[in-house]
């Protein structure tokens, strides 16, 4: 009787822990693939929730549904005008096969390598196609193309302000060459950004030398024709001060003139009335401005001059 509670205790041990090691559970982000010896069985699992195997035999390949990040290492590139920068890329991609996931990257970290060998590639012959001002600008809108950052100066500055291609194209390029070979893999290649470009470090130091030179010329340009525009609205300022001293001067001297005439015809006007009385004033001014206490004159009483002097009786 011991004996056959024990063997129905371990028999439902048994069942329990076969039903247990039968069922698994599927996250909402995630897919699962089922092999049985290495080989694929059924369909892939993307529904949530739980679902059985057979235990022991069947193994659970757990893969992510939801989007993943490749972040790539930062390479050495040379543009088409051979200028060496320095290129990060990261994209954005999932998983949309995969059973062929399973198969030609196994896991995550195959995937990683298999993304990696593509978009790398993808990422050098595009930049290598087009100059440095490809990769940094993405329209015609007016900037200071004469400018080392973006690789060319001078004449060549001119001949490269028209945009043929721009970043956006580049990228879009980068994303359609590695897409197609990443769907042989069960990859979606969702997106593909330059994250950043910038140039090695031996000559990063000269170029920015070379920024501040240029960038103080300009300074030095300005501050010139600020002088420049200065002295010409001084010059403007004493020309126009010139003019109004030059009116202002006529205008004082037309008055001037005015009242002289008038004082001219009020002392003719007072000579016609009492000419008499007039000399005699006129006359005291003089002897006022001619003689004081330290002159000397020797002249008759008869003269003219002194004929107000005469002692009147």
């Amino acid at each position: 009787m011991k004996t056959t509670a024990l063997s129905t205790l371990i028999l439902v041990f048994a069942a329990v822990a076969v039903l247990v090691m039968s069922a698994y559970t599927v996250d909402e982000t995630e897919q699962v693939v089922v092999t049985r010896f290495g080989k694929v069985i059924g369909t892939p699992v993307a529904d949530a929730g739980l679902h059985f195997k057979v235990p022991f035999v069947d193994q659970v390949n757990t893969f992510p549904k939801n989007l993943q990040e490749w972040d790539g290492e930062t390479g050495e590139i040379p543009t088409l005008n051979k200028t060496y920068i320095l290129v990060d890329t990261f994209a954005r991609w999932r998983v949309v096969d995969p059973v062929l996931f399973f198969q030609t990257c196994r896991d995550m970290r195959g995937a990683m390598i298999r993304i990696s060998d593509i978009i790398d590639p993808a990422v050098k012959n595009a930049i290598a196609s087009y100059d440095l001002i490809e990769t940094v600008r993405n329209s015609d809108r007016l900037v200071n193309v004469d400018d080392p950052i973006f690789g060319v100066t001078g004449d060549a500055a001119k001949a490269n302000k028209t945009i043929k291609a721009g970043r956006t194209v580049i990228t879009r390029q980068i994303m359609n060459n590695a897409g197609e070979k990443l769907k042989g893999f069960g990859i979606d290649l969702v997106d593909v950004k330059l994250k950043r470009l910038n140039y090695r470090d031996d000559v990063r130091n000269s170029v920015y030398d070379r920024m501040i030179a240029e960038r103080t010329q300009i300074v030095e340009k300005f501050r010139s024709e600020g002088r420049g525009e200065a002295q010409r609205i001084r010059g403007e300022m004493e020309k126009e001060l010139k003019k109004i001293e030059s009116e202002a001067y006529r205008t004082a001297q037309e008055l001037k003139g005015k009242a002289d005439a008038e004082v001219t015809r009020i002392y003719a006007d007072a000579y016609g009335r009492d000419p008499e009385f007039y000399s005699f004033t006129k006359s005291l001014e003089v002897y006022g401005d001619a003689l004081n206490k330290e002159s000397t004159l020797i002249l008759s009483t008869d003269s003219e001059f002194l004929k107000y002097l005469k002692e009147r009786r």
